[in-house]
């Protein structure tokens, strides 16, 4: 049976031995294939997010743009998912039950948005870091759910929203 480094090379039309110049070895292709993963989906959500000033549009576009980035990137959803779900680190690990170190610039963000929105009297929301996880785990399902729910990506995108705004108690206005 080939290695995943030679089928990988093979799928790339690239030869091993170019896999192993820009990596240290499997394990380096797993982690930085995830790096550029995670990396990529932030600055495309965060970017969209981070185009207004205001915390409710914030929170509206961070929605929308996290769904978006899903509908619109569903095999590197599937890869993400794959590496963390089956890779695991040297101790034999899954990289799903390692700690959280705090470093998720996606949460990170959207904490300070709901805490710039809570300080301004715009949102009514404690503790912010569990309404961040509702939020998260909320566009996480639109992988699986959406589709069921026979729902597009901006009609759930709304759906989310208005939830999370009446939850926090945020008037209805329309987000930029």
């Amino acid at each position: 049976m080939k290695s995943i480094l030679a089928q990988i090379a093979k799928r790339a039309s690239i030869s091993t031995a170019l896999i192993f110049y820009h990596f240290a070895d499997r394990q380096d292709l797993i982690d930085q294939t995830l790096q550029a993963l995670l990396e990529q989906s932030a600055t495309f959500i965060l970017t969209k997010t981070f185009e207004s000033n205001e915390p409710n549009a914030q929170l509206a576009r961070f929605i929308e743009a996290s769904i978006a980035y899903q509908a619109t990137h569903p095999k590197h959803n599937v890869a993400l998912l794959e590496i963390i779900f089956n890779a695991r680190t040297e101790e034999g690990m899954p990289y799903y039950k390692l700690p959280d170190d705090g470093d998720d610039s996606l949460l990170v963000a959207l904490c300070g948005v709901l805490e710039i929105g809570k300080a301004q009297g715009d949102f009514k929301v404690s503790p912010v870091n569990v309404m961040a996880k509702v939020i998260q785990r909320s566009i996480g399902e639109y992988m699986s759910t959406g589709k069921s729910l026979a729902i597009d990506a901006q009609q759930y995108s709304e759906e989310v929203i208005e939830i999370i705004r009446t939850a926090m108690k945020v008037e209805g206005t329309k987000h930029a």
